[in-house]
């Protein structure tokens, strides 16, 4: 049976090494990159088959607080370790599957994101 979406398991398998290289920690799974590599294979199927399928849903994320300047808190949204991959293969994809005029332009925002983190 064909996916409703055409989904390149290479693209999930870029999106890991990319998350893996920004190395954030666990979401409100508990599950750190480690974890997640004890059965990588695996994980990366499920997560390509439910993103093909339509049926992913992302989990709740981890809220963390952390002081700003003036005494208040800042609130972080963490996402799990999946989550964020699969966060990463949406924008890999529009970067693959986008003209040429509009990946560069995506790109540099991206960069620029980035560099203000």
């Amino acid at each position: 049976m064909a996916k409703p979406f055409e989904l390149s398991k290479h693209a999930v398998l870029d999106a890991y090494l990319a998350v893996k290289a920004n190395k954030g920690s666990a979401g409100i799974d508990g599950q750190n990159m480690e974890d997640f590599e004890a059965n990588l294979m695996n994980n990366l199927y499920k997560l390509w088959n439910r993103l093909s399928s339509g049926s992913y849903f992302p989990p709740s994320v981890k809220r963390v607080e952390f002081p700003k300047v003036n005494g208040k808190m800042r609130p972080l949204s963490i996402p799990t370790i999946a989550d964020r991959i699969a966060q990463m293969v949406i924008i890999i994809d529009i970067l693959r599957s986008s003209s040429h005029k509009w990946r560069g332009a995506f790109f540099i925002s991206c960069v620029i994101i980035i560099k203000l983190q």
